[in-house]
């Protein structure tokens, strides 16, 4: 089974391998989460959501229901 975003700890560095969810794909890739980029955990909110990730050399806050549609390679 592959690993989502959502299942990072902070400071893990994955590459993107693709999204789960068709619909929620284009606005992924619309915030700059293209399969083959690097992305790393931040942080997490106090409450366990939002998640902040760096990617393409910027912040980006995810809700984790976003996070969880992003299949990653380690």
């Amino acid at each position: 089974m592959a690993k989502s975003v959502a299942q990072m700890i902070p400071g893990e560095t994955a590459v993107i391998a693709g999204f789960t969810n068709e619909e929620l794909s284009n606005k992924l890739l619309e915030m700059g989460l293209l399969p083959g980029s690097v992305v790393t955990y931040n942080f997490k909110a106090p409450l366990g959501d939002p998640i902040c990730v760096t990617v393409s050399g910027y912040d980006l806050t995810l809700r984790l229901d976003e996070a969880a549609m992003i299949s990653i390679l380690n």
